[in-house]
């Protein structure tokens, strides 16, 4: 099983990786929008989660793309079964093909393609592309994070007099917050609401319980590239590839106001 703390090898990525991925998800893109707003057959999948053809699709074209470039890669996927055999790889492929899928369906934009490449429990490369409004996000470990090729740094600070939020309005509630904050509508895309930290459109992020690998390991590469913080609560770090791929609570945000939430809910009952 790859180690916990990657190692100066782990952290390292190939050239050819990263524009692979770039390509990858602007094709994949590409495909989620020529099928959205269309009919679609779509299903349930456990208690309560939206499936479609058009998340079959983009993840068969990511998998075909990243899998006959990199064979030598683990893959773990929302749409996908999960091969046990990724523990034993170096590097692993996590994506979501279209997160947000509630949000496709209602024909609504807050959704994205995320594609992350993990080496041994951490994201080194990232990218995260929301096709209707031709956002894309990437990052590479120790490179810094790019929005459209401009570089993103998550907002400074650490009053939330003003901050702008998002996430489950129980959690928001929790931070008690001043009343100049602003609380944001919310982004059906949990990888796109997290993504916002790292270009200032958001300045803390939250994320319920079971989120999923997919989910969260693309854009915690890119929030913490541009100077953020992704964690617990408590300010446990993220930890991916595991047979659990569940995560609880988690927040987001600029690395001295990320700080100050997670000491605010350490001491607060």
């Amino acid at each position: 099983m790859p180690d916990a703390s990657p190692d100066t090898k782990h952290s390292t990525v190939a050239p050819q990786d990263a524009a692979l991925l770039a390509d990858t998800v602007r094709e994949a893109g590409a495909l989620a929008l020529s099928m959205f707003r269309t009919e679609l057959k779509t299903w349930t999948k456990g208690a309560s989660s939206p499936v479609s053809e058009a998340d079959i699709a983009v993840d068969e074209l990511i998998r075909a793309r990243l899998q006959a470039a990199t064979p030598h890669y683990g893959w773990l996927s929302e749409e996908s079964a999960d091969d046990l055999s990724r523990l034993d790889k170096d590097r692993v492929w996590i994506v979501d093909p279209i997160d947000g899928t509630r949000a496709y369906l209602a024909g609504r934009e807050d959704w994205c393609v995320s594609v992350a490449l993990v080496a041994g429990s951490k994201p080194v490369l990232a990218a995260v592309f929301a096709p209707v409004s031709g956002e894309l996000f990437l990052a590479a470990r120790h490179a810094g994070a790019t929005l459209n090729g401009a570089a993103l740094r998550a907002s400074p600070g650490t009053t939330m007099e003003g901050a702008k939020v998002a996430g489950p309005k129980p959690l928001i509630e929790r931070l008690a917050l001043p009343t100049s904050a602003q609380i944001l509508p919310r982004i059906g895309s949990l990888a796109l609401r997290l993504c916002r930290v790292a270009d200032r459109q958001v300045d803390v992020a939250l994320a319920g319980g079971q989120s999923r690998d997919w989910d969260l390991a693309a854009a915690d590469l890119i929030v913490h590239e541009a100077g953020g913080t992704m964690t617990t609560l408590t300010g446990e770090a993220i930890v991916y590839n595991r047979p659990e791929v569940t995560h609880g609570v988690l927040v987001a945000a600029g690395s001295d106001r990320h700080a100050r939430i997670v000491e605010y809910f350490r001491v607060s009952p």
